[in-house]
């Protein structure tokens, strides 16, 4: 059975070398608030250490962008979240998904060739 929710992202971007950003999180989120919160959590948590430019975009966002955000996000359209600290731009995406469920490893059956697998001793 196919699960709705958000793949969410945080990716981090050197803004003075010519290199390509770097996913630095993820995580799946169930619902909207679910999403916006992990994001509130992550600029709550960094804004201390930021620069008071960038602090300030991540305390704006936190009470004005953020509602925004949760409206969009109920409406299952993607949202993005960024703060610009000295040269490093830090981004958060929120995307909708349909999440897939996993098979459980314990009721499927093994491979008869998984049975003839012994290890060897390291003495």
């Amino acid at each position: 059975m196919l699960k709705r929710g958000f793949w969410c992202e945080c990716w981090t971007e050197d803004l003075a070398e010519q290199q390509r950003p770097a996913l630095l999180a993820s995580f799946d989120a169930y619902s909207a608030p679910q999403a916006d919160r992990w994001v509130s959590v992550a600029l709550r948590t960094i804004s201390p250490a930021l620069d008071a430019d960038a602090s300030d975009e991540a305390w704006e966002w936190l009470y004005e962008g953020r509602i925004e955000t949760r409206r969009a996000l109920l409406r299952a359209e993607p949202c993005t979240v960024s703060v610009t600290h000295a040269n490093t731009r830090i981004t958060w995406t929120i995307r909708p998904a349909l999440f897939l469920p996993l098979a459980h490893r314990q009721g499927a059956e093994l491979p008869a060739c998984a049975n003839e697998f012994k290890p060897r001793s390291t003495e």
